[in-house]
């Protein structure tokens, strides 16, 4: 009786695996995988091309930048440097050294540290 029931259990088992599996491939299923597959990709481009846009950018600067006379723009090429960040460089000028942007409260001593070899004071 015991393996009469083992059977049973093991042939509907074996009945109902092809429909579980089916089910995992759904159409639903498949457009997630496709949508999600095209998300990623498209935010690897946008990575990419942020990347190359701060290559070139970094290739064309020739030498520190002035942190009294850079633009907004020209300092947000300073890593770690936003948009914000950039404006209130502008915002609390003139410097008379760049530790200044450390003693206003500007930068952070490791944002400072990350920047400090690519900006000076004229």
């Amino acid at each position: 009786m015991v393996k009469v029931i083992s059977l049973a259990a093991f042939l509907v088992c074996l009945a109902l695996s092809p429909i579980l599996f089916l089910a995992g491939c759904s159409p639903n299923n498949t457009e997630t995988l496709q949508r999600r597959t095209a998300d990623a990709t498209a935010a690897a481009k946008r990575n990419a091309d942020a990347i190359a846009r701060g290559v070139a950018e970094g290739l064309k600067r020739k030498g520190p930048l002035d942190i009294n006379a850079a633009s907004a723009t020209e300092l947000q090429t300073l890593p770690g440097v936003t948009p914000e960040l950039a404006g209130k460089i502008v915002e609390h000028r003139p410097y008379t050294a760049t530790r200044d942007l450390v003693r206003r409260r500007i930068l952070s001593s490791t944002e400072f540290d990350r920047v400090k070899g690519q900006i000076l004071v004229k």
